[in-house]
């Protein structure tokens, strides 16, 4: 057991009763005994698991008549995990989910059945081209089957790693897996010579409500000024048309937020430019999408705001806290820290500033 993931492997004669969110484990042991566990890899977060399904696992004696009968048997493995908690978010969905569940069943080649709880259809719906590419089963909806499916053997819950967020050990794996499963084109960014014709393409992830560019105009203008393709839109949940958009761009810019995730889809040696609002942010910032970025074979820069290029400028005074005392906010609780930073923030960003960012950009590229 890990500090953020419980999971349990089993082998043997498993059966599972969805209804009743239990799960049978044949045992030589003389000792029946029983435990109860969530299926889902943020358990020190109370908000994430409180609405976790819980499933009680009980060791019964070999032959015992507690046993409960099958009825439906398969031949292949189990892997049963849930999509509750903050599975609706795009970043903790690959982070908390698709990462931890394809280093769990990448071995077993497709030959495994998914079960889950907490089963949400848009979901898996937006994941569907992921969970296709590592079982060739249908998902199994485990909380609505009132029958007893019987398998050979079973991981239970998914692992995350303790220090690990948006990355994994096999980070090269995952990102060949993910071309694959969208039938991406590119493996590798634009390599910018003297004789180069193609203009690299600058993607600008543009946030509508909340951490928007307020002056995206200018930015464009200057961008293509210095010789960029540019390209804006805000991310979407359509994964098949958002994958191959990322993965036809040299360079990725945004704000930091959920969409950001979606630099799993560019290519290699692309330039990653993550733009980090006020509210001492650098830790989120590095630690969600700065080091895995580097893990990926991006490079990566960061663009810090100033005083001056943040719209909590027009809300308080100069002299506030907001702006002298991160800390003050953060003490108040995560909800007063996201309302004041994440919800009330957009950035002006001083374009003649940016550009020497975007001048790194191209360097990086060449």
């Amino acid at each position: 057991m890990k500090r953020r993931s419980d999971t349990c492997q089993m082998t043997g004669d498993i059966r599972i009763h969805g209804n009743s969110s239990t799960i049978f484990v044949s045992t030589s042991d003389t000792i029946n005994s029983s435990w109860t566990i969530k299926p889902y890899a943020r358990k020190g977060d109370k908000g994430a698991m409180q609405n976790i399904t819980s499933f009680t696992v009980k060791t019964v004696q070999e032959q015992a008549e507690t046993m409960p009968k099958c009825t439906k048997t398969h031949n292949v493995p189990a892997v049963v995990f849930s999509i509750g908690g903050y599975s609706g978010n795009h970043f903790h969905a690959f982070s908390d989910t698709i990462m931890p569940l394809y280093a769990a069943s990448r071995k077993f080649n497709r030959e495994v059945r998914f079960l889950v709880a907490d089963k949400k259809p848009l979901w898996t719906s937006k994941f569907q081209e992921i969970l296709d590419k590592l079982s060739k089963y249908e998902v199994i909806d485990i909380d609505h089957e009132n029958g007893v499916h019987c398998f050979p053997s079973m991981i239970f819950g998914l692992e995350k790693d303790d220090k690990k967020e948006l990355n994994t050990d096999s980070i090269h794996d995952f990102r060949n897996f993910l071309r694959s499963s969208y039938s991406l084109e590119r493996s590798t960014a634009i390599k910018l010579t003297n004789g180069s014709t193609r203009k690299p393409r600058l993607l600008i992830v543009s946030r509508k409500r909340t951490r928007a560019f307020t002056n995206v105009k200018n930015v464009v203008t200057a961008a293509r000024a210095m010789g960029f393709e540019v390209i804006v839109t805000e991310m979407n949940a359509n994964l098949k048309q958002t994958s191959r958009l990322v993965n036809s761009c040299d360079v990725m810019m945004g704000v930091h937020g959920a969409g950001l995730t979606n630099i799993v889809f560019m290519p290699e040696n692309g330039v990653f430019v993550q733009v980090v609002p006020l509210g001492n942010m650098e830790w989120m910032a590095k630690t969600f999408y700065g080091e895995p970025a580097k893990g990926m074979g991006l490079s990566y820069l960061e663009y810090k705001v100033s005083k001056e290029e943040s719209t909590l400028t027009d809300q308080y005074p100069l002299n506030h806290s907001v702006f002298d005392d991160p800390y003050s906010i953060q003490r108040q609780g995560w909800e007063a820290y996201r309302s004041t930073y994440m919800d009330k923030q957009d950035v002006k960003l001083d374009v003649v500033r940016f550009k020497e960012t975007l001048s790194k950009a191209l360097e990086l590229l060449r």
